[in-house]
């Protein structure tokens, strides 16, 4: 099965919501892997932060979010990826070829937002909005190169319209994206938790998304709220960038005040560990079925 058809076949399951790490390279991708979930979530922020050393503010062209998203999404083609597409970067022709280059990259899904191409991450302020007919018709492009490459990829809807044109305008937009083909819906920066059951209810049977941010403007949720509330997919883009930024500073302070760094608690965190996290012993086992003999002794 196609990543694609495996995320279908997860939508269609009634009593699953679909849980997906933020991640943003390689390593974070692996580690979450490593964990056992079964659906991935590419995160724009953190591409663009690690690939750019950018914050998150519409510099990501196609090409950082596409080889990123296929570098990680060809890790474990039995695990969908869903990807940050922001707005398409261009107009339908644009769209279309984002539509394309993402589905030979081998992503499952991805969303297309209704902000300008000049965007901003959708929990920062001031974002502003393309008038509706231009958000539709990023949907249309993407459903009809769909279409056209006779292949699949899961097409998510988002609007950030919550804040600036109110809850009716938003779902209007959503309601309209879903008609013209769209499969799942991302409504922003939902605000309560009321607010997000009547978004699940309303656009019922369409899937929802909910973007778990910590610290963003979304009350927090656990999985098991969000699954109770009726959003089918929860993300968490936090999921790894915090932890790194908490892991990483620490160690720089440290290193810079002491000359040392010390492995935290007892987990052991020395090469071979961290290689096996990444296929070490995979990587091993093929070079000797193929017939070589440079790992045949261990490393």
């Amino acid at each position: 099965m196609s990543a694609a058809a495996i995320l279908r076949k997860m939508l269609a399951d009634k009593d699953k919501i679909i849980v997906c790490p933020g991640i943003y390279d390689g390593f974070t991708a692996r580690i979450a892997l490593q964990a056992g979930f079964d659906c991935l979530y590419m995160t724009g922020a953190g591409t663009t932060m690690s690939r750019l050393g950018m914050a998150d503010l519409g510099v990501a062209t196609l090409n950082d979010m596409k080889e990123n998203a296929e570098m990680i999404a060809g890790l474990d083609r039995t695990v969908p990826l869903i990807a940050d597409a922001d707005t398409g970067y261009g107009g339908p022709l644009m769209v279309g070829r984002t539509t394309a280059q993402y589905m030979q990259a081998g992503v499952a899904a991805f969303h297309l937002e209704d902000q300008v191409v000049t965007k901003r991450c959708g929990h920062l302020r001031n974002k502003e909005l393309v008038d509706e007919e231009v958000f539709l018709s990023r949907i249309r492009a993407a459903v009809n190169m769909r279409a056209q490459m006779l292949g699949d990829i899961v097409v998510i809807a988002r609007t950030d319209g919550l804040q600036s044109l109110g809850y009716e305008a938003a779902v209007s937009r959503l309601k309209k994206a879903i008609a013209v083909g769209a499969d799942v819906a991302f409504l922003e920066g939902v605000s309560s938790k009321e607010e997000a059951r009547r978004v699940c209810e309303e656009l019922a049977p369409t899937p929802v998304l909910l973007n778990m941010v910590a610290g963003g403007v979304t009350p927090k949720m656990t999985v098991a709220e969000a699954k109770e509330i009726g959003f089918k997919i929860i993300i968490f883009p936090g999921f790894a960038l915090a932890p790194v930024y908490q892991g990483v500073a620490a160690a720089a302070k440290e290193l810079k005040e002491t000359g040392d760094v010390q492995i935290k608690g007892d987990s052991k965190a020395g090469p071979r560990e961290i290689f096996s996290v990444c296929g070490l012993k995979e990587a091993m086992e093929f070079d000797i079925a193929a017939g070589g003999n440079l790992y045949s002794k261990g490393v």
